[in-house]
């Protein structure tokens, strides 16, 4: 491709290309649009370091505490049933079911948008909105104003709860996204552990209103601090920086933008509903989908089945909610496996082998046994089968460190590869997980008190083991097979394919 001019009223003619390299640009290999050059400081990957962490930080508190206020439904169901005259099971459904499923909703509707339209403003809009229906259930004695709150509520959570992978993988490259995507996950796991923690306490001093209340204000806190950050999807800051030049040359060709929509109906029909065809298409994004689910909801169940368990043991319930302290330990041990796979990376590039996302999959290599062995261990410590002094409770406890490590695992590292293999379709990609996800999760907590009650905790969480035992099939097929399936996707090598258009070196994918 040879130079090609322009001319404005003002001035001769100039060579285009020594134009677009003045403002860090560059002509697209089809020669006809034009994409950021490899070191343009405009470009997300290429922020100041304190502008990453304060945008990354700040979405990633958003989440854990949205995240938060959905297992905080439990306890909240449990004390709000006295004042509504409803039963147990219903009351659940009305404060986690319906929030969950709503959820479920927003992770196919909202997240594609952010895709074609950007993510900074579905993060103030979601956030904002939250607060409004924390606020609402907190001061409106109406039952059926605080089962549509929720379900508004549980729809908006699914912005921060899927299109945070987005902006992590618009911000960083590959190496960086390793500890970025942990962080993340163990943010949104913490948030899933303080939700009981918090409201158990908050309700036995104050009392279930004040759940919402308090995170009305945390929620409303964060919406104001969102306003600073920057919009980070690519090709939307591409597309504004060449629009805003071609008012001044017309002759400029426009961006490289993979994101553009001609019409309403087109983005309807591969935007809308891009989550439901990456998870019935992609047997990875369902395999994952399937995993995630079945392993995250171990969570809500844990809501609902970890307090009579430690009662039995003698202890209160605001007692028996601090046991989630083991799951959150175990998060932290997760950063010895990332620092694995930094030692892994960093050999490969020393090699000059190119990275590959299985290269990451250590992680679920470990954690899915892991998984296995803390349920069978815990489901053989724990009353009825074991009595009284015969085990000390920090026996069975000692086990969920196994869970939550694994938990944390296989949601950082499945999400990571998701990130990895989908590019910039990750956002999608993790709506459609997130999708199953906030399903299994709103239906397990409606039979979770009959199935241990009915069964005995011991066989109950014995089945959660075997079905665990079951994943540990998953890593080395994903280690041997992998790549061939994302090789044969069209979805993980177009993704592939338009970042190295946009001028995104695949070693920094």
């Amino acid at each position: 491709m040879g130079f090609q001019n322009f001319e404005t009223s003002d001035e001769p003619k100039f060579p285009m290309q020594e134009y677009l390299q003045e403002h860090y640009l560059e002509f697209a290999p089809n020669g006809k649009s034009i994409r950021w050059t490899h070191d343009n400081p405009r470009h997300p990957r290429n922020w100041p370091m304190w502008r990453k962490t304060y945008d990354v930080g700040l979405i990633c508190a958003l989440d854990l505490f949205i995240t938060a206020s959905s297992t905080a439904g439990a306890a909240a169901a449990a004390q709000a049933r006295h004042e509504y005259e409803l039963d147990y099971t219903y009351s659940t459904f009305c404060f986690v079911t319906l929030f969950l499923l709503g959820q479920s909703v927003g992770n196919i509707v909202l997240p594609p948008w952010t895709e074609s339209f950007g993510r900074k403003k579905m993060y103030i809009i979601s956030s904002g909105l939250s607060c409004i229906c924390c606020a609402v259930i907190g001061f409106v004695h109406s039952l059926p104003a605080a089962i549509v709150m929720r379900i508004i509520a549980g729809l908006l959570s699914a912005v921060p709860g899927t299109i945070v992978g987005g902006s992590i993988e618009d911000i960083f490259n590959a190496q960086a996204r390793i500890w970025v995507v942990f962080f993340w996950t163990v943010a949104s796991n913490i948030g899933l552990i303080i939700g009981p923690i918090m409201s158990s306490h908050i309700i036995e001093a104050l009392n279930w209103r004040w759940v919402f209340f308090i995170y009305a204000l945390i929620i409303g806190t964060i919406t104001g601090l969102l306003f600073f950050i920057r919009e980070s999807r690519c090709s939307l800051l591409l597309t504004h920086e060449v629009d805003m030049m071609r008012q001044e040359i017309p002759s400029l060709p426009r961006a490289l933008n993979h994101d553009h929509s001609p019409d309403m109906r087109t983005f309807v029909k591969e935007a809308l509903f891009r989550p439901a065809q990456l998870l019935f298409q992609e047997p990875i994004i369902f395999t994952i989908a399937i995993m995630i689910s079945i392993a995250m909801s171990l969570i809500y169940i844990f809501t609902e089945a970890l307090q009579p368990i430690y009662m039995a043991m003698g202890f209160s319930v605001s007692q028996s909610s601090l046991i989630f302290m083991a799951i959150g330990l175990g998060t932290c041990f997760s950063a010895l496996t990332r620092l694995l796979d930094c030692h892994i990376f960093n050999k490969r590039r020393n090699q000059g082998v190119a990275i590959k996302p299985e290269d990451k999959l250590t992680g679920l290599a470990i954690g899915a046994p892991c998984l296995a062995i803390g349920l069978w261990w815990f489901g053989w410590t724990i009353p009825p089968l074991v009595q009284g002094p015969n085990i000390p409770w920090i026996v069975p406890t000692m086990s969920l460190v196994f869970v939550g490590y694994a938990l944390t695992e296989l949601d950082s590292v499945l999400y990571g590869y998701i990130s990895d293999s989908y590019l910039s379709y990750s956002a999608s990609a993790t709506a459609a997980v997130a999708f199953v996800r906030g399903i299994m999760s709103g239906i397990v907590p409606l039979f979770t008190r009959q199935m241990f009650e009915g069964l005995g905790a011991n066989v109950a969480v014995s089945i959660l083991a075997g079905i665990a035992s079951l994943f540990c099939i998953v890593p080395p097929l994903f280690l041997c097979f992998g790549e061939r399936i994302r090789q044969r996707s069209k979805f993980a090598s177009y993704s592939w394919q338009i970042h190295e258009e946009l001028g995104k070196d695949v070693d920094d994918i």
